[in-house]
């Protein structure tokens, strides 16, 4: 699969089916020592139709030990957590 393909599928919590967007709209975080992928931070934006294209601080991130399936259009994920959060995954 290609990166490109990846970044267009749909980020969907399982418990509640709340929709978070597209992976194209986070950040990849990893390890910067191992490499190894920790998670995805959710960006948050002010508004749809803003004049500036401001975005506030990211408050939450997909885990990658969360991610629960990856399928043709969707990928559903278990929870997020917060990011005072991150420092543990590391």
């Amino acid at each position: 699969m290609l990166l490109s393909e990846l970044a267009q599928k749909e980020l969907i919590q399982v418990e509640d089916g709340i929709r978070y967007g597209y992976l194209a709209d986070t950040d990849l975080i990893f390890n910067g020592k191992t490499g190894d992928i920790v998670g995805f931070e959710i960006r948050k934006k002010f508004g749809r139709f803003s004049f500036r294209n401001r975005q506030e601080k990211s408050e939450e991130f997909i885990p990658w030990n969360e991610i629960v399936l990856i399928g043709e259009h969707r990928i559903l994920f278990g929870k997020t957590v917060s990011m005072d959060e991150l420092d543990e995954f590391d």
